[in-house]
């Protein structure tokens, strides 16, 4: 299959997510996090934070709603069926907290073949309801079976 790159610096609408609690206490359980800034307001507040907060990786659950529909956009043609996770890099801003809205943007910044592969490079940037970056990160999937 040959590889398409009309994607290439293509934005898509941004998603908004609402944090919950409820959540993030989830989250939080199910990768075995014990910390009470997770679970307990007061905990996370004498911590420094506005209210309950997010592990860091909870970044894949605030942006799965922007990165679904680009997965599947005819512009991207990617073979979901052959694609595997490649990278991922993340910079870290603002702390998310249950009440946040979360307002995640993706833009396309790669699409090339190379050994038979085809690579695809997102980023997302992510910010909450005040506008304050709360995470931009580049997510790499890889593809086998392309022709170069």
């Amino acid at each position: 299959m040959a590889i398409k790159t009309d994607a290439v610096g293509k934005s898509w609408p941004a998603h908004e997510y609402e944090v919950g609690r409820e959540k993030i206490r989830e989250y939080a359980q199910v990768i075995g996090f014990d910390n009470p800034v997770h679970f307990d307001a007061e905990a996370a507040r004498a911590a420094g934070f506005r209210n309950v907060v997010a592990p860091p990786m909870f970044v894949v659950v605030y942006t799965a709603g922007a990165m679904g529909p680009v997965l599947f956009d005819p512009d991207v043609a990617l073979n979901f069926a052959a694609m595997v996770h490649g990278a991922q890099e993340f910079e870290w801003g603002e702390s998310v907290v249950s009440g946040d809205l979360i307002s995640t943007t993706t833009t396309c910044k790669e699409i090339y073949a190379k050994a038979g592969k085809g690579f695809y490079v997102f980023e997302t940037e992510s910010v909450n309801q005040n506008g304050d970056l709360v995470c931009r990160a580049t997510w790499t999937n890889i593809v086998r079976g392309v022709e170069e």
